[in-house]
């Protein structure tokens, strides 16, 4: 590997640390948000993932009705 491709290697790495840092604040809050809701009984794990892939399908421009069926099929049937 030559100097300068070494060189690009450590300051994509310096630059990724960076990102990193700043990101885990959040990462936190989203654990956190997760506890928060499964330690109070509102949802279970398998809801908070149901409701997950919903939010990225909706993210995603996906059709909001398209995106309440699949949170109903993945969640048990109800789409309440």
């Amino acid at each position: 590997m030559s100097n300068q491709k070494k060189q690009y290697v450590k300051e994509y790495i310096r630059s990724l640390k960076e990102i990193e840092e700043c990101i885990e604040p959040y990462q936190e809050q989203k654990r956190e948000l997760r506890a928060e809701f499964r330690n109070n009984g509102w949802l279970n794990t398998d809801e908070i993932r149901a409701a997950v892939k919903a939010y990225r399908l909706f993210k995603h421009k996906v059709d909001i009705d398209e995106v309440v069926e699949n949170f109903g099929i993945i969640s048990g049937g109800t789409n309440e």
